[in-house]
């Protein structure tokens, strides 16, 4: 596979790999680059913000807004650094004016979301005319790439295989991972059109988060009990496979067969 020759900005694994359980440092890191040459337009709102580690790391400079329903993750300290303002809010209501924002940005989020339908006229409502909508999601070929269903289907244990795939989707709480064709449908629907959009995340790279969400039990405890995901941020942490994580990471993530696609869209 082709490697990434462009220069970043700064080590987004490195950054993503001290803060996160490997597994979604990896996916994280690889979501960073897609930002370093895109001009995001002032102000700009951050639609599910979460814990604020991925604006934090991602962009150099404050987003406008940040807002999640997680009342919990809104105080993580990396959120007073990424954004100007934080709120605790849902996306069916967004508690803003119409045309407020020029740019809505949303990573890894839409998928969990049951309802999106209303969350989508909201984003429409508070951007101005032409605005960008940004945001990134799992899609159909997550679930058929999944390296442990695909195996028990070999053996020809389709239920168990199926019954796998409905546990991951479960552990992840994704009510979405659809083809770019039901975004393109769902989105003109509801007042937008897809300028862009690429799949990433190659079938190598999702078996490494797969198989992490069993192995980052030990980053669990130590948000459980701790308070933070990484006890040792160091190099050489037997808990963090930096090493093996770089060899895919340097690797370019656009593939057909990505897990996962990034969107731009505009409002009509």
């Amino acid at each position: 596979m082709e490697e990434q020759t462009k220069i970043e900005k700064k080590d987004y694994l490195w950054e993503n790999l001290k803060r996160l359980p490997y597994f979604r440092a990896f996916l994280r890191a690889v979501e960073s680059r897609f930002y370093d040459d895109m001009a995001l337009t002032e102000p700009v709102l951050d639609v599910g913000c979460g814990d604020g580690i991925f604006a934090e790391i991602t962009f150099d400079k404050k987003i406008t807004v940040g807002f999640d329903p997680a009342f919990q993750s809104l105080l993580e300290p990396a959120n007073r650094v990424a954004y100007s303002s934080i709120l605790c809010a849902g996306g069916a209501a967004i508690p803003f004016a119409d045309a407020s924002f020029s740019t809505v940005i949303s990573n890894s989020v839409l998928e969990h979301i049951p309802e999106l339908e209303q969350v989508l006229l909201e984003i429409r409502r508070v951007l101005k005319p032409a605005g960008l909508f940004v945001f990134c999601v799992p899609n159909e070929k997550l679930l058929t790439n999944l390296s442990i269903s695909n195996a028990l289907d070999r053996i020809g244990l389709h239920g168990l295989a199926d019954g796998y795939r409905n546990f991951f989707n479960f552990i992840s709480r994704h009510h979405h991972a659809d083809a770019v064709e039901v975004w393109q449908a769902r989105l003109a629907k509801n007042g937008f059109r897809i300028e862009k959009w690429w799949h990433y995340f190659t079938p190598q790279n999702l078996r490494t988060l797969e198989w992490g969400h069993y192995a980052g039990l030990p980053s669990l405890i130590n948000k459980k009990v701790f308070g933070k995901w990484i006890l040792f941020p160091l190099h050489g942490n037997p808990f963090i496979p930096e090493k093996r994580l770089r060899k895919q990471y340097v690797q370019n993530p656009i593939h057909p067969e990505g897990s996962y696609t990034f969107y731009i869209a505009r409002k009509d």
